[in-house]
């Protein structure tokens, strides 16, 4: 039996994922970053790093600096430039952004145009392509820096959360 490949109708959506179930995917890295920094010592938070890598405060900034502007890019089609956080000192006032973030997110998701996720644009004016690729890489990032908080934890002592406890 031959492989042969379907093309799909007119009626059958060209997406993969919904809107709603990719919000969720997003939140659901979101929660479980929020609970990798958690686990962090305040000192070491902002001063600990493996290898010449950043501590896990710039990195968890950087996804703070990507995640608002960036849903306002995709909302508005203007994207702000991206913002890194740098003023956060404390543990305190990260998790407090974070949750700011997130809250955002979720009130602002729903503004997102039909059809949008299959457009071209450049996000911060850098970085071309659809904004669905755009979503992932948000995502990407988020897991990739998550990991190196992992091996930060790891080399601290510190038992990480369970990666797929999202």
């Amino acid at each position: 039996m031959k492989n042969e490949v379907v093309e799909p109708t007119t009626d059958v959506a060209q997406t993969a994922i919904s809107s709603k179930d990719l919000l969720q995917m997003w939140q659901g890295h979101r929660k479980l970053t929020r609970r990798v920094i958690e686990k962090f010592p305040e000192k070491e938070l902002f001063s600990f790093s493996v290898a010449g890598m950043r501590p896990f405060s710039d990195l968890a900034k950087e996804m703070l600096g990507m995640a608002r502007p960036g849903l306002d890019g995709i909302i508005t089609r203007k994207w702000d430039a991206y913002s890194d956080a740098k003023s956060i000192s404390s543990k305190e006032e990260l998790l407090a952004k974070w949750d700011e973030t997130t809250a955002y997110i979720d009130e602002n998701w729903s503004k997102i145009p039909t059809g949008r996720f299959q457009e071209d644009d450049v996000a911060f004016g850098q970085w071309p392509g659809k904004i669905y690729w755009m979503m992932m890489y948000f995502v990407d990032n988020e897991i990739h820096h998550r990991g190196q908080g992992y091996v930060y934890l790891r080399a601290l002592g510190i038992e990480p959360p369970f990666f797929w406890e999202r």
